[in-house]
């Protein structure tokens, strides 16, 4: 990692901040996957998780330091001699390894749910950064919710950070509360008056409560802060997190303003965003800035007579340097193994032999259903077919009745670790119908909290993908489906969920728990 003060070191939290996003859900080899893009996408700092907060968070940490070399690996600890020491074993295997460690400053996090006094918060800020200091060099510390806290006590405890070995001192603005202008001032402030700011880097961990994650990042960065914390898609808690798309290509594309780059491989982002979105479930609303569906696209007669004659009358920048491809190769049913293979490394899919012959099947099948199958469709189809949890489950046929005056019905045939089962049931619609065939099948007491589908591409012959939330026994998964047929891909979907609650239950089974915490 350089240390050019024009660098602007991205810090990605999306395994952390942004996993804790509502609805959002990866498994351990999801996480694993995500932090091999990550590198491709070229982030300095991969902050992996919050290792002592279950055995699952633990074991992907543990195994991103492990598998993922490049990056500096972070972990997240509370100023709490056991989180610390957890994070500590968890990042060891890592080349390049971080501790970062947190205690709220703020009056009312102080008071209210710290029940501690600001002369026990200094206190403890010490400790912890000296116990994490003897485990690695390299110690991160953030005062939470210091957008909320009184800059005297921030200038203190932000100074014995330093005085114990910290070597980045972050500053959240944990409820995405202040302004830019005023965020910018904190910045600048601490940095004059914090006896060693020299010494260390000052980051920016911004929320968007109020819309104002990407801008109170940048106007830190323009204050001199040289990292910033942020997220894939903006996710993260509440209203998510500065959206690391938005900011680097802001710094890219006004370099008259900021003349400060980062070490983002930017033709990797549409790829990074896609995958994030296809692992967790949250898809990226269409307008949205750098990776929408529509931010490069023109409807307007105006626009679309400009950008003919000229691209750059209505884009600031091009749909290739964020990993568009203008000049896609489309694939059909007539497509070969090896071009059909070519394409899937072009999107990053290295795929073992049996792993691409089960995919090119797949692919073969989607084929003979719509005309063109694009990259969207491809990575559907690859997500779909692949999982990281047993297979105890797997839909092998399935038949529906529906229409306008006919209850609906549905027959499915389940193969269960070997064995043939098939059951058949009425419901609300053929989807329902399918559900509760699936779930006599199972056994078990499923609820469904949350089904969405969306269209893959355009067109009546897009993929379908369904993604949906089932809980039981008070634990919730994520399922996700897709096919050109509605249906299939939502009975797809619930089967991928009972995958991963027969996993969860394995586990508790091991474990002799009442109660695992984010198994798949």
């Amino acid at each position: 990692m350089s240390d050019d003060s024009s660098v602007v070191r991205i810090f990605d939290t999306t395994l952390r901040d942004g996993e804790q996003s509502p609805g959002a859900s990866l498994s351990v080899q999801e996480k694993i996957d995500i932090a091999h893009q990550l590198k491709r996408l070229g982030v300095d700092i991969i902050e992996a998780g919050f290792p002592v907060s279950s055995p699952a968070q633990f074991e992907a940490v543990e195994r991103i330091s492990e598998e993922v070399d490049g990056p500096t690996i972070a972990a997240l600890a509370r100023a709490v001699p056991l989180d610390i020491e957890t994070a500590a074993r968890a990042v060891k295997p890592a080349k390049k390894k971080r501790i970062h460690t947190f205690i709220a400053t703020s009056p009312i996090h102080m008071e209210r749910k710290l029940k501690k006094t600001p002369a026990e918060v200094l206190t403890l800020t010490g400790e912890a950064v000296r116990l994490a200091k003897s485990f690695c060099d390299d110690v991160e510390f953030s005062p939470e919710d210091a957008g909320r806290s009184e800059w005297p006590f921030l200038v203190e405890v932000l100074t014995a950070a330093i005085e114990a070995g910290a070597t980045t001192l972050n500053i959240p603005d944990t409820v995405g509360y202040m302004m830019p202008e005023e965020y910018g001032r904190m910045i600048a402030h601490l940095i004059a008056h914090v006896p060693g700011s020299g010494k260390v880097i000052y980051s920016t961990h911004c929320h968007n409560d109020l819309g104002l994650a990407v801008a109170n990042s940048i106007a830190g960065v323009m204050n001199g802060a040289r990292q910033v914390e942020c997220t894939i898609n903006g996710l993260g808690e509440r209203a998510g997190n500065a959206a690391m798309e938005e900011i680097v290509m802001a710094l890219r594309t006004r370099q008259d303003v900021f003349r400060l780059r980062t070490n983002i491989v930017t033709t990797e982002i549409t790829r990074t965003s896609r995958m994030v979105a296809r692992c967790t479930g949250l898809p990226v609303q269409a307008n949205k800035a750098i990776v929408g569906a529509n931010a490069f696209a023109h409807e307007s007669g105006i626009h679309q007579d400009g950008v003919l004659k000229a691209r750059q009358t209505y884009e600031i920048m091009t749909p290739e340097s964020v990993g568009l491809d203008s000049t896609r190769l489309v694939l059909g049913r007539h497509s070969g193994r090896h071009g059909f293979k070519a394409r899937l490394e072009k999107l990053g899919y290295r795929l073992d032999k049996d792993a691409l012959e089960r995919a090119y099947e797949r692919f073969l099948a989607i084929a003979d259903r719509k005309k063109e199958v694009f990259d969207e469709d491809l990575a559907a189809i690859v997500g779909d077919e692949f999982r990281d949890v047993p297979e105890v489950y797997k839909l092998d046929y399935m038949h529906c009745i529906s229409g306008s005056k006919i209850l609906p019905s549905a027959t499915v045939r389940v193969i269960v670790n070997g064995e043939v089962h098939q059951e058949s049931e009425w419901g609300d619609g053929p989807v329902d119908a399918v559900f509760r065939a699936i779930s006599k099948v199972s056994g078990f007491a499923i609820t469904l909290d949350n089904y969405t589908i969306r269209a893959v591409t355009a067109g009546t012959d897009a993929i379908g993908e369904v993604t949906l939330r089932v809980r039981d026994n008070g634990h919730t998964v994520t399922g996700r489906g897709a096919s050109t047929d509605i249906v299939e891909a939502s009975a797809r979907a619930y089967v991928d969920g009972l995958n991963k609650l027969a996993a969860w239950h394995a586990r508790v089974a091991e474990q002799g728990a009442d109660n695992v915490e984010d198994v798949v």
